[in-house]
């Protein structure tokens, strides 16, 4: 009994002494470490040792550039905060023949000190959709960034969340990795009455343990009615919205007009309202010709276009045929369209036409007319069997011969 206790005393007591002189010191201690960009970090690492002098050094990405001091015993890595120091550090240690290593995963990131919205103010009324819009950001990752628009403290119930957009800044020539431009979308339910103040877009990323949010409040004008008269002529469970009403009345894209105010915007629809202009819009269609596809088509002057911009399970199942005015968009491979929103865009202008298909899509008349011919040709076999059956049953039977009968 004394010597098993013994044993497992020994057993514990080996990997302290054999660490002793091979325990890293890092600072900061962390496996995982997120870095804003621009901002400076220096990596330290020592190492004891008390069979002589520790040889210590880094290796990594720019290690061996100047971005390194070893001393006896230590090592300082130099991080300046660029986006290309993201990475992997490993920090490695020898004393007396044997070594040691620690490893550490470095991601500098970028994230806006402001948010954009559009509209910079919300006017309640139906078919409403607002943009929010963060500029030089990194990583753009949907499990590290992530927008929400809230109500209060409590997200938004029955909004509909568009495919975000992702565009790279413009950036100098001496630059590396390019930042990025990133806009979500929204399609609004019905706000209510009374409409609550304002509406709030966040942004969030989640670096590591690193979580950071930035909130931009949407003002709700109360007591005001949307001064654009409803689309009459759209089909069933198509809705368009857009951007700016003075867009359409002066027939200028929406980055030459700039975000105007709500008195603008109702002044130019009532422009062009009293003009007879009827502004241009895109919609949703099916294609019945070209059987399971969906169209989406802008009858208005040359030189606009229309592009698909959300589709249940994203726009790579889909076979997508754009041609100015037109967008015609089918699945990959050719079956029935899926239930779910569909969404094309115009440009200029930013009008957005919805589309919500509730099951698959009527499709071709040819399948229909093959169908009813199928039919037809099935009825026809069975009232032919029918008619046999029939004769054989009530054929009318032969009358006995009675010319051989004799009389008595």
């Amino acid at each position: 009994m004394e010597s098993s206790l013994a044993l497992l005393l020994a057993l514990a007591v080996v990997p302290f002494q054999l660490c002793r002189c091979q325990s890293l010191q890092v600072d900061p201690p962390a496996r995982e470490v997120a870095v804003a960009m621009g901002t400076s970090l220096q990596l330290t690492c020592n190492l004891s040792c008390e069979e002589g002098v520790a040889r210590v050094h880094w290796h990594g990405l720019d290690t061996d550039q100047g971005n390194t001091q070893n001393f006896p015993g230590s090592s300082i890595l130099s991080v300046q905060g660029l986006l290309s120091d993201s990475g992997t550090r490993v920090c490695v240690g020898s004393c007396g023949g044997r070594s040691v290593q620690y490893s550490m995963q470095l991601l500098v990131y970028a994230f806006p000190d402001q948010l954009v919205v559009s509209p910079e103010s919300l006017v309640p009324g139906p078919d409403q959709e607002v943009s929010c819009t963060a500029h030089n950001i990194w990583p753009v990752a949907p499990d590290i960034l992530s927008f929400a628009l809230l109500l209060g403290e409590q997200r938004l119930e029955g909004v509909q969340a568009l495919e975000p957009e992702q565009e790279e800044e413009e950036m100098q020539e001496d630059e590396g990795t390019p930042l990025f431009r990133v806009t979500q979308r929204w399609l609004l339910p019905s706000l209510g009455t009374p409409a609550p103040p304002a509406l709030y877009c966040q942004a969030t990323m989640q670096v590591y343990d690193l979580v950071l949010t930035l909130r931009k409040e949407l003002p709700v004008l109360q007591g005001q009615t949307s001064p654009e008269a409803p689309n009459t002529t759209a089909e069933p469970y198509t809705l368009t919205s857009s951007h700016t009403a003075e867009a359409v009345s002066t027939g200028l894209p929406r980055s030459m007009t700039g975000s105007p105010t709500p008195a603008h915007s109702a002044l130019g629809a009532w422009n062009a309202s009293a003009a007879g202009i009827s502004p241009c819009r895109p919609e949703i269609r099916q294609d019945l010709e070209a059987g399971y596809k969906l169209l989406c088509e802008a009858r208005c002057e040359p030189g606009v276009t229309v592009r698909w911009t959300l589709t249940p399970g994203g726009l790579t199942a889909y076979h997508k045929e754009e041609a100015g005015a037109q967008a015609w968009l089918s699945m990959l491979p050719p079956g029935p369209i899926p239930e779910g929103w569909f969404q094309c865009r115009l440009d200029p202008g930013g009008h957005v036409a919805s589309l919500y298909v509730p099951g698959q899509v009527v499709p071709n008349p040819s399948s229909s007319v093959a169908l009813w011919t199928g039919s037809l040709v099935l009825g026809l076999l069975v009232l032919a069997f029918l008619y046999k059956q029939l004769r054989k049953r009530y054929r009318p039977r032969p009358r006995p011969d009675t010319s051989s009968c004799t009389l008595l």
